[in-house]
């Protein structure tokens, strides 16, 4: 099983409204808004055996971080791995980040006691819109980076998800495993 930690977003009209300056671009392809998120830690594949002691891990994780419920206002450009070399287009935490570092950092201490390895990269809250294939359209790409600033939205989060990633020919489809609530 292919599988990532993350809170999920409801905001799919603002989410293809930031979309849309990048959806006629060559070499972009834009996700399927209805399933954006927010990332807090990745685990990739996992015996499905271990599924029981990751659930328990995640909401040990999840109490440790002794985060309540909680808004947080989504938008704003960045990409990864930065603006000259771009293959990730995202949008960000304006408010509340603070509270996905706190869950980010008490899953990311859980999940390596059960030899998932830790991330090699310090972590920006931050949900993946689109993906760059080839640098055709960079000098558009980061124009529109620069200058624009996406609003969308806010949404209410209260709880975590464990999300099941199954690649197929038309992209990544994701299912929800196991919730723990805020």
């Amino acid at each position: 099983m292919r599988l990532f930690i993350s809170i999920n977003l409801d905001t799919v009209d603002e989410l293809r409204a930031a979309q849309a300056p990048f959806e006629a671009l060559s070499g972009i392809r834009t996700l399927d808004p209805e399933q954006v998120h927010f990332t807090l830690k990745f685990i990739g594949e996992l015996d499905k055996q271990q599924l029981p002691a990751l659930q328990t891990a995640l909401s040990e994780a999840v109490a440790d971080a002794g985060v309540q419920p909680f808004d947080v206002a989504v938008g704003g450009y960045g990409a990864f791995p930065d603006h000259d070399y771009i293959t990730v287009i995202w949008v960000g935490v304006r408010d509340g980040g603070h509270q996905f570092h706190r869950l980010h950092d008490a899953i990311e201490r859980r999940t390596v006691d059960l030899g998932v390895e830790p991330a090699d990269h310090s972590f920006t809250p931050h949900a993946t819109i689109a993906r760059m294939d080839h640098a055709d359209e960079k000098a558009r790409v980061q124009t529109i980076l620069e200058e624009r600033d996406p609003d969308v939205g806010s949404i209410h989060v209260s709880t975590v998800e464990l999300m099941e990633s199954r690649r197929t020919p038309s992209g990544s489809e994701y299912r929800t495993i196991h919730t723990v609530e805020l």
